[in-house]
Order: structure tokens, then C-alpha cells, then sequence
């Protein structure tokens, strides 16, 4: 059980007041302007939630060891910080890991999830250890060239040099120690005991080109999640919701506003 306390994470509201509150996290390495291609469509029916994670952009950078316990326990502190006593949930990546623990401990606070290129078990712990110690002694240039080979397929590195270029930025300027104590968490983490406990209506998408959580992760997922459902993207790698943003945009608006179950017809 996490004992360690919250941090105040960096975050910007988007979209009318009194609409259901859509909370976006971010994957490792990245900060809450990943999700700018989908703010445009979600703030016409939610209340959009970006945020930084701990140890990335404007966030704190407490001392570590971190685990999926206190990101989660970051996002729970958000909700209550900005009255939203219920949120949907979508996360990219490590985004996705703590959304799915953050559904499966505290299921009376979200609503629909949508898990983005993301596992419940990402090892060999051996790789995040090494890619940790990396980033330690050498600084993020040490890993910017391999991440950026895993989050985009060849050819939109191809046709999008300076958007590639954009991402490596913001890689490269996230704080080594924060990018190191979550890649610790991801060493640590097993999510597959806790998929039976989430409620919420997930839809799961995979990237058919992505290396670093293949389909067959997500579809891992959604056997363990009641009712989940996959769709797997041609032509993405790890970082679908950029580089196929209007079609996971799509995706996730039409999961969103689905109505909740009780709601839904016979």
C-alpha cells in the first residue's frame, strides 16, 4: 500500500464547466502537449484535464523510488484538487499503466477508460534497469535516439522530420532523474492480478507496428477487463495518438460518448 504522499502535478483545464470531466495522462517521457491533437474535438462535450506527470514537465521531481501506487495516488490528489469527484480516463504508455491501476483501486472515481499503447507488464525488469542507470550517468541524450526509433514508425519519421524533431525535445528535456525513478516503476510493475477489479467500460488500442507494447499486450488487457474491447491501428508505433491522431481521436471521442450502461438501451 502506498504511503507516500501526492504531489501537486502541473495540470491546464480545458472545455465547458459542468461537462464531464476527461482526464489525459501522458506517456514516459512526454508531457500533457502530447495530447494537443485530441483537445480540439474533446472540449466540445468535456471538461479536458492534461496534466504532467511527476518527474516531466512543470511537475515536481520528488525523490524516488516511485511505483504505479503513487502515480496513480498523483492523479486521485488532481481529482480531488479540482472538485471532480468522478473523471474519464485515457492514458498513452506509462499514461495507461496508471490510469488502469488508478481504475482497478479506486473504481468509484472513473467513469470510461481508454488505454493507448500501454501493457499491465512490460519487463525484462533487466531493460528498465539498464535504460534507469542510462539516463543517470549520461543524461536523456543517452536513450533519445533509441525512443524515438520505438515511438514512430520509420516512415512518419520520414515524412515528419520536424514533428520527430518537436518530440525529441520535449524527451531530451525531461528531467533525468524523473524519467529514471518511472522507469522504476514500470520495472516494478504487475498489473495482471488487478484487471478483474476495473469496472469501467475500456476500449484498448494497440499500434500494429509498435515495438514497445505490441498488440498482443493490449489484447492481453482487455481478456482481463469485463467487456473491454480492442482496435488495433495500421501504420502506428508506440506513440499512436500522434502519429495516427484523427484516427485515435475518433476512437476515443465515440468511446467517451457512449452512455454509461445503465443508461444504454436493451
Amino acid at each position: 500500500m502506498n504511503t507516500r504522499a501526492a504531489v501537486a502535478v502541473d495540470h491546464q483545464i480545458e472545455g465547458p464547466a459542468g461537462a464531464p470531466v476527461v482526464v489525459l495522462s501522458h506517456s514516459l517521457g512526454m508531457t500533457r502537449a502530447m495530447w494537443q491533437p485530441q483537445v480540439q474535438d474533446l472540449v466540445r462535450d468535456f471538461r479536458v484535464v492534461r496534466y504532467d506527470l511527476r518527474g516531466h514537465g512543470g511537475s515536481p521531481v520528488p525523490p524516488g523510488p516511485y511505483d504505479m501506487a503513487d502515480l496513480g495516488g498523483d492523479l486521485i490528489a488532481l481529482l480531488d484538487r479540482i472538485g471532480a469527484p468522478r473523471a474519464h480516463l485515457c492514458g498513452v504508455s506509462l499514461g495507461g499503466m496508471l490510469s488502469l491501476w488508478t481504475a482497478a483501486h479506486h473504481p468509484d472515481r472513473v467513469g470510461s477508460m481508454v488505454l493507448c499503447c500501454t501493457s499491465a507488464l512490460l519487463g525484462p525488469p533487466a531493460i528498465w534497469k539498464a535504460r534507469a542507470a542510462a539516463v543517470r550517468s549520461s543524461g536523456m541524450e543517452a536513450v533519445a535516439d533509441g525512443v524515438l526509433e520505438r515511438w514512430f514508425t520509420p516512415g512518419y519519421r520520414a515524412r515528419e522530420p520536424e514533428a520527430v524533431a518537436a518530440q525529441r525535445a520535449v524527451l531530451t528535456a525531461t528531467p533525468a532523474v524523473g524519467y529514471a525513478e518511472c522507469c522504476g516503476a514500470i520495472e516494478r510493475m504487475d498489473l495482471r492480478g488487478e484487471l478483474a477489479e476495473v469496472r469501467a467500460p475500456t476500449l484498448v488500442i494497440a499500434g500494429a507496428d509498435d515495438p514497445s507494447t505490441p498488440p498482443e499486450h493490449l489484447f492481453r488487457i482487455a481478456q482481463g477487463i469485463a467487456g473491454a474491447h480492442v482496435v488495433v491501428i495500421s501504420g502506428a508505433a508506440h506513440l499512436a495518438s500522434i502519429e495516427k491522431a484523427e484516427e485515435v481521436t475518433a476512437l476515443i471521442g465515440d468511446h467517451l460518448r457512449q452512455p454509461p450502461p445503465e443508461e444504454q438501451q436493451p
